[in-house]
């Protein structure tokens, strides 16, 4: 039989073969304590029952359960011997009845890597916490199923777990009795006390959104009450978990004030209550992801949780978090993709939604702002990749489905929804959602019917503009043209639209284009605005004709589409000169994102964006676009820049950020950032030895507070440039002998200056498995120091040697950690680019995931080859 790799054609055929009706799923987890034997893996024990329908009796089909062993299966009554039947990875299923009863007792292993069911050990206290995290298919690593999203069932839960645990499930759960009884699966010999706790139904719901969360998790409860205008009456039980050791930290009052304000939010735009009865909300010990929307209970990272002080643009992105799941609960939970082709029907909308919420119904009223400036970047990148896909994509399996959660479908997913509201305008879009979720609750869709809702509420064509949107790929770039008359005022002013050649398409965008003058006082300020269509290579804004000359011209003014912005050359020296002056947080985040782009196209040198982020980044007042212009200086200093410049503006850069963090007001968030960036580029001896006695405590700037974050972001440049040694690192660890402070020290230690140190975070992350997930990114993050190119030359040919097998005996989310995270990006010369090109030519049979992978990280090194080179010609023309 095939393997764990399920196609999309093989999940069409077993749609069109079976109807599921229910699943009883009972696990045993109390194996989870206790010392290990170290033979083999760590189990726990799986008992599944599917009940399910087969309108062709006598057919063949199959189940997903990817376990180390299986101790039995029947199938409507008959024994069936595992090991004929099982392979793995599937259950085959032979002579199928009208109506099924599907029985499978498994032996299935705990998680280390974040896929499946999680186990992490507290080094704080011992305690042990468990979590699941199946999207896309990951479900089948602890139950028996059918693992596709349109195979939806009720689910009914039972979980035996240690006598002092807590267990949460989807539904509402009860602990009904204490067992003791013995344990069958390996690590549990002799008998153990335990509690069973069983779960109410849930309605039907896709596999990959089924949760369990076991442990002794610090809860915190509230409730949410919701009269509505018919008088019935709406009351959520409302949880928030997270590990004991950070219950100190936990500012659940926060999380829940913005729950229940994003509870309001939906209610009152989607006329339709929220279907799933309770809401928990679980911050989990190394996670993968950001949050995931398993209905009625919520798994969030535990970072979310903030050790130390932050900016509101770390509360805003978790407010933004916490509604984009909610949206989920709607978007994906109630109504959900048919296949992972239609993934954008839930990411899509739930990231418009985050921030369409956190605007509408939190005190984040600039998240528009930060959508404009990190989102999108995010999208922007994506779509000029060689893996760039129609926001609805062509998802052949699995694989392709775990790698398509990424800036197309989220961002500009996202974005595009952002125009279809301009478009059809926001009452007829919401009606459509709200038509929609009645149509289809419990149910599962493709494009045509959110479509068909749409054209039904505003009277529009929707197949063209989907056609233009969300199937195809590529960006389009907006340029001003300004014809002056001889008054001095605009004679004419168009908007010129391009698309790269490889995706053509010229799309119809809904946009404002602004105009902004130089006020006496320096300020730079919008005097005009209209609002077109823009179609075509060429479009005439003649509202504006007649308007006072412009010292810059704005095309999409307030972000209403989805574009890369250019400027006429009146503007960019406007901006060169002036971009400190604008006083629209919006329209500056905009201009900053802009250039950005011009610099990662290598149509503004890096040493100008450099220029540009020390000469105005200090006059920025929204934190989320200081922290973004922050983390793209870097990245222009370490990709964009020209080899030979790169020393003189890591000291440009180092002697700003320390500038600024002298004069930046005490005590204030934006203190905190120049300190945190400082860091970063801080590599001159002076430099370091001020961030070693900011934490001795022998030098004191006013009002910065160094606390064990912020602790953790001094050494980690000190540990780079050979300053804090290991036994440096082990007594910080000793201060914060925490989960947290050792991925930090594990981070810190593999970014040692030392040939023995990298051959060893190599051998641990490439050659074992032995380190966790989170401990897998954070040695890969200390890895890969830009400082220490010639120490990880060397690597180049043994990443390419390497990711072939570690894409076959590793996990896919380890395998992707390490095809991407060490990747040989700082290695950026030509030979570097055709030893890239040169595996892709051996290896065309390789696995396509695997190799998108790779094309991905070639094209970003050849992205950062033209840059250097812009940067190269800048740097040799001003000489």
């Amino acid at each position: 039989m095939p393997g764990e790799n399920l196609s999309r054609d093989e999940a069409r055929e077993r749609a069109a073969l079976l109807s599921v009706d229910a699943y009883e799923v009972s696990l045993d987890v109390r194996s989870a304590v206790g010392e290990d034997t170290g033979d083999g893996p760590r189990t726990f024990r799986s008992v599944t029952t599917i009940r399910f329908r087969c309108n062709e009796p006598g057919a063949s089909s199959f189940a997903d359960l990817l376990a180390p062993s299986v101790t039995a299966v029947s199938l409507n009554g008959r024994d069936l011997d595992p090991s004929e039947v099982f392979d793995g990875s599937r259950i085959l299923l032979e002579d199928l009845a009208a109506d099924n009863e599907l029985v499978v007792d498994a032996q299935c292993a705990y998680s280390r890597t974040g896929e499946g069911l999680h186990r992490f050990v507290d080094p704080e206290d011992g305690e042990v916490y468990l979590y699941t995290q199946y999207e896309p298919a990951d479900s089948r690593r602890v139950f028996a199923n059918f693992e596709q999203p349109d195979l939806k069932a009720p689910f009914r839960f039972e979980v035996r777990a240690p006598e002092d645990w807590t267990v949460w499930s989807n539904g509402v759960g009860e602990r009904i009795e204490k067992v003791r009884e013995a344990l069958p699966q390996k690590g549990g010999g002799g008998r153990r006390a335990g509690g069973v706790w069983r779960f109410a139904e849930t309605k039907p719901i896709s596999t990959y959104i089924t949760c369990v969360v076991a442990g002794p998790y610090h809860q915190v409860t509230d409730s949410y009450e919701r009269v509505f205008e018919d008088g019935t009456r709406l009351e959520i039980p409302l949880g928030a978990l997270c590990r004991k050791g950070l219950a100190k930290h936990f500012d659940a009052e926060d999380v829940f004030l913005v729950t229940k304000q994003g509870l309001d939010f939906f209610h009152d735009h989607f006329d339709y209550p929220y279907p799933f009865g309770k809401y928990d909300q679980a911050f989990v010990p190394e996670y993968n992801l950001g949050a995931m929307e398993n209905p009625g209970m919520v798994t969030f990272r535990e970072e979310y949780i903030f050790r130390g002080k932050v900016t509101q643009a770390s509360y805003e992105a978790r407010a933004n978090v916490i509604l984009h799941e909610m949206a989920h609960m709607w978007f994906g939970d109630l109504v959900t993709m048919e296949w992972w082709d239609d993934l954008w029907l839930k990411e899509s909308f739930a990231d418009f939604m985050g921030s369409f919420s956190l605007v509408g119904a939190t005190r984040f009223t600039d998240g528009w702002i930060t959508f404009a400036n990190r989102r999108k970047a995010w999208a922007y990148r994506a779509d000029q990749l060689p893996s760039t896909h129609p926001v609805t994509a062509d998802i052949r399996d699995l694989q392709d489905a775990k790698l398509n959660f990424d800036g197309i479908t989220y961002a500009k997913g996202a974005s595009v929804l952002k125009q279809l509201v301009a478009y059809v305008g926001q009452d007829a879009f919401l009606e459509g959602a709200r038509r929609y979720f009645k149509r289809h609750a419990y149910g599962n869709t493709r494009l045509g019917d959110l479509l068909a809702v749409l054209e039904e509420t505003s009277g529009r064509d929707m197949g063209a503009w989907a056609r233009s949107w969300l199937q195809t790929a590529g960006v389009n770039s907006l340029t001003p043209q300004v014809v002056l008359g001889a008054d001095g005022r605009i004679e004419e002013l168009a908007v010129v639209q391009e698309a790269a050649e490889s995706y053509p398409e010229l799309r119809p965008h809904r946009v404002a284009v602004g105009l902004y003058q130089r006020s006496q006082v320096g300020a730079l300020e919008r005097y005009a605005r209209a609002e077109t269509d823009v179609a075509g290579a060429r479009t005439v804004v003649s509202e504006l004709a007649g308007a006072d000359a412009p010292d810059l011209v704005l095309v999409n003014d307030d972000d209403l589409t989805y574009c890369k912005i250019r400027f006429d050359e009146t503007s960019l020296a406007t901006l060169r000169e002036h971009l400190g002056g604008l006083t629209d947080p919006l329209a500056r985040a905009l201009c900053w994102s802009a250039l950005w782009n011009l610099t990662r196209d290598a149509l503004l040198p890096a040493r100008d964006f450099v220029g540009l982020v020390l000469r105005f980044a200090g006059r920025e007042s929204d934190i989320g676009v200081l922290q973004m212009l922050h983390a793209w200086a870097e990245s222009a200093l370490v990709h964009y820049a020209a080899p030979q410049w790169r020393e003189t503006g890591g000291r440009a850069l180092a002697e700003g950020a320390l500038a600024e963090l002298r004069q930046a007001e005490p005590g204030s968030e934006h203190q905190l950032a120049w300190a945190r960036f400082f860091a970063t580029a801080a590599s001159a001896p002076d430099d370091l030895e001020l961030l070693k006695g900011l934490l001795d405590g022998t030098e004191e700037i006013a009002g910065l507070e160094v606390d064990q974050e912020l602790r953790w972001a001094f050494l980690e440049p000190l540990a780079a440039h050979g300053v804090a040694d290991e036994k440096v690192l082990a007594a910080e660890l000793a201060r914060d002998d925490t989960a947290s402070g050792k991925r930090h020290q594990v981070r810190c230690l593999a970014a040692r200056p030392s040939a023995a140190v990298k051959a060893g975070a190599w051998e641990q992350v490439v050659d074992s498995d032995a380190l966790s997930n989170a401990l897998v990114e954070a040695t890969i993050a200390g890895f890969g120091q830009a400082s220490q190119r010639e120490l990880l030359a060397p690597y180049t040919p043994r990443y390419f040697e390497a990711i072939e097998r570690v894409w076959t005996e590793r996990s896919i989310q380890i395998g992707m950690d390490v095809v991407r995270g060490l990747f040989p990006a700082l290695q950026d010369s030509p030979e570097t680019l055709e030893a890239t090109d040169a595996w892709l030519a051996a290896h065309e049979g390789a696995a396509p995931a695997l190799r998108r992978l790779v094309l991905e990280a070639r094209d970003d090194l050849a992205r950062a080859l033209r840059g250097q080179a812009c940067d190269a010609a800048a740097g040799t023309s001003a000489g």
